[in-house]
């Protein structure tokens, strides 16, 4: 009786409610690391020096460049509107989600370095196939962090109002988005510059919103 007693007068521990953040600060390091990535992607782009005699046939044989450089800009674009689409909708934020939304932006920063393998060796014989892989592999680990950051906003409540169609299309996407570059990778590994090309669909796809698709 005694114990019983006692565990009854012992004081309740309060739960502190967690600390409530604004996402203006996480929206504009977030617009920054985008800005950046896709500045950043230029730089790979150059005509060599010594190429005065014949310049056209030199800046015609940069075509690996100009085409990883589209392929990483509309891929970066892409993600940036299914982010922009996460962080729109939400109230407020917490710590966690502070934190992991560096996850999405840690694999944006490190796109251009893959586009750079991706430009130089997509002509190549074998190189080619392990750019591939290395390109494909960090875009589908940027639409899997993105993912987790749209779960938590989801489940712990920090999205304005309730689920509609807007949040279902970008689902769709993600989904659409993660599928797509894991069977690319798949192709790459076989046909690459085939792999290529499809990345740069499936950019374009994310992009363009359904209803003008449908239309």
């Amino acid at each position: 009786m005694a114990t019983v007693a006692e565990n009854t007068n012992r004081p309740v521990r309060a739960e502190h409610p967690r600390r409530r953040y604004g996402t203006d600060r996480m929206k504009a390091l977030s617009d920054g690391v985008f800005a950046f990535a896709i500045t950043l992607l230029v730089l790979d782009l150059g005509v060599p020096s010594g190429s005065g005699r014949d310049l056209v046939a030199a800046v015609l044989a940069l075509w690996p460049h100009y085409l990883a450089y589209v392929v990483s800009f509309a891929t970066i674009g892409a993600i940036w509107l299914a982010h922009s689409a996460i962080t729109e909708r939400l109230d407020h934020a917490d710590s966690a989600l502070m934190r992991l939304n560096l996850l999405p932006l840690l694999f944006v920063a490190f796109l251009p370095f893959p586009t750079g393998f991706l430009a130089e060796y997509v002509n190549s014989e074998q190189p080619e196939r392990i750019a591939i892989l290395l390109y494909g592999g960090a875009v589908v680990l940027l639409i899997v962090a993105l993912t987790v950051v749209r779960s938590y906003a989801a489940r712990e409540g920090l999205l304005t109002g309730d689920a509609d169609a807007g949040d279902l299309n970008l689902d769709r996407r993600l989904l659409i988005g993660l599928v797509g570059y894991l069977v690319l990778i798949g192709i790459g590994m076989i046909f690459p510059i085939t792999g290529v090309f499809g990345f740069l669909a499936l950019a374009i796809f994310i992009i363009v919103p359904l209803r003008v698709r449908r239309t």
